[in-house]
């Protein structure tokens, strides 16, 4: 076959455009199984090759109408969790934004299976530079999901779907994007390496065997044992939610009463999650007496949270306090409050849409400022409070403050029996394993975990139970490389992608200007040819 009618090949449609979209539509409930609670993560492989095959040789039309597809029947799935209190608006509305970005992150997909085979009709391209340059647009779509608009929603990276597979330990080396982009790469190589229709050649297949070969056989960057923490955390199981109706002090007094077993221990930490207490220590004395009185039975640090003012401004803060001393001794403010959740970005907009809803949100939370990190005697304890724990740089920066563990402090009880406490979950098991740390994941209302800093579960409390866990949690000193290059390999992948995609496509405009290429006219205008059919 000649170069040209090879060129010609790689362009046409892989599949008619109805038949793409049936393939989008089946992609996004097969990835949405390789997360909590069903978590059959090879699923995500299957996911993802569905969504690549119906953009393959789509034209600008075709990828915006085959994206919302694949982007609107995953997350309509993965996050019908914000119904349980809140209805159907919520969530259709941040599905359908979602589903909107994944469409228009699906068109420098298309481009580069138009462009690259174009530009290079060699075998090699097709094989090697096209599957890594569509893993890198893959992965720039989810970081740039992940942080726009209002810092974004990075909650269904394909990454974070990995958490007990494997595959987990490469996130050590290269973060959770790194570990999108060689998922991505490695199903995009064995797409190519099919279409090429050299099977039994085994060198064809090289490529894609090194991509799965990194996936499995990289084991976890090692972090360095110093020492462990005797550390007590209790799961209330109050009425935290929203619009769970409460006494005075409930929530307090049952996270009083959870506690009443650990009287006795020797605990070096005692940890309440997020939401754990009613009223503002800073504000209330009947709260911040029954701190005090806490730290001084057991003779320990409490690490607690709860809503603070300060000034004119509320924050979510996380704070040790600590018998005898001027509380509390330190603090960590949330530093991405939810958006619609804990404060309401243009609220005189989205008031004119929907009043009712934006009305129930009174508070307006401000982003913190201060590090996620917290010295408890001489031992680093990395903070994320709540949904803070799928942001990357809030905890790289706890790693590089000097934490030696975590602890991540959540409320779910506004998603009580849902998947979504599984889905946060997972999260704070591959932030175990990437930064190479032991990770206390403590629910107001569960499921809470001890996670090991290979992923392992050391102690557990299912969701709707009170009780608490006690372990001797190992502490871990030592970077991994995720937290040392993880921000370059963001920039890379994302940005050094899409540049790479716009020095093709000048490659190209500059090949046609000089005669030496022709492009149908179809293909000029981003005509999807298969619109008829």
């Amino acid at each position: 076959m000649s170069t040209d009618s090879t060129a010609s090949a790689s362009r046409r449609p892989l599949l008619p455009l109805w038949a793409a979209v049936l393939a989008a539509a089946v992609a996004g409930p097969t990835l949405d199984l390789a997360f909590p609670d069903v978590g059959w993560w090879p699923f995500a492989f299957v996911g993802v090759a569905f969504a690549l095959v119906s953009l393959i040789g789509r034209s600008i039309g075709g990828a915006l109408l085959v994206g919302f597809v694949f982007g609107a029947s995953f997350y309509l799935i993965h996050i019908i969790w914000i119904t349980r209190y809140l209805g159907p608006i919520p969530w259709l509305a941040l599905s359908g934004l979602e589903a909107i970005l994944m469409a228009a992150g699906a068109v420098p997909i298309v481009l580069a299976y138009r462009w690259l085979p174009a530009l290079s009709p060699a075998r090699a391209t097709r094989l090697i530079a096209l599957p890594v340059l569509i893993g890198g647009l893959w992965t720039g779509r989810e970081l740039f999901m992940g942080s726009w608009p209002y810092t974004g929603f990075p909650w269904a990276r394909i990454g974070m779907s990995q958490s007990e597979s494997p595959l987990a330990d490469i996130a050590s080396w290269t973060g959770v994007a790194g570990l999108t982009f060689l998922m991505v790469t490695a199903v995009a190589a064995v797409i190519e390496w099919l279409r090429a229709g050299r099977v039994r050649d085994l060198r064809t297949a090289l490529p894609a065997a090194v991509a799965a070969l990194l996936l499995v056989a990289v084991p976890a960057f090692p972090t360095t044992p110093s020492g462990e923490l005797r550390v007590g955390a209790v799961q209330g199981n109050g009425p935290s939610a929203y619009f769970d109706q409460r006494t005075p002090y409930a929530i307090l007094n049952a996270q009083l009463e959870a506690t009443a077993p650990l009287a006795g221990e020797d605990l070096d930490l005692l940890v309440w999650p997020e939401g754990g207490i009613d009223y503002d220590p800073l504000q209330d004395p009947t709260t911040a007496a029954a701190l005090d009185a806490l730290a001084a039975e057991f003779g320990a640090p409490l690490l607690v949270n709860a809503a603070t003012d300060r000034g004119e401004r509320t924050f979510n803060t996380s704070m040790l306090w600590e018998e005898g001393a001027e509380n509390p001794v330190a603090f960590h403010d949330k530093r991405n409050p939810v958006p619609m959740g804990e404060y309401v970005p243009d609220r005189w907009f989205f008031e004119r849409i929907v009043p009712d809803l934006v009305g129930l949100i009174q508070r307006e939370y401000t982003p913190g400022e201060n590090p996620p990190f917290i010295d408890v005697d001489g031992v680093g304890v990395g903070l994320a409070i709540c949904f803070d724990v799928i942001y990357d740089a809030v905890i790289w920066e706890g790693a590089r403050d000097g934490a030696e563990l975590y602890v991540f402090q959540t409320n779910n009880a506004d998603f009580r029996d849902t998947d979504e406490n599984l889905q946060q979950l997972a999260f704070a098991r591959m932030r175990a394993i990437e930064t190479g740390r032991s990770v206390v994941n403590l629910s107001t209302v569960g499921t809470s975990q001890v996670i090991g800093p290979d992923g392992a579960t050391l102690e557990s409390l299912p969701a709707g139970t009170a009780g608490h866990m006690l372990a001797e949690v190992p502490l871990r000193t030592g970077l991994t490389p995720a937290v040392i290059v993880g921000p370059a390999v963001q920039v890379i992948l994302g940005w050094g992608s899409l540049l790479g995609l716009v020095a093709v496509g000048i490659a190209l405009c500059v090949r046609g200007r000089r005669g030496q290429t022709t492009t149908p006219a179809s293909e000029e205008t981003g005509v999807d040819r298969d619109v008829p059919a």
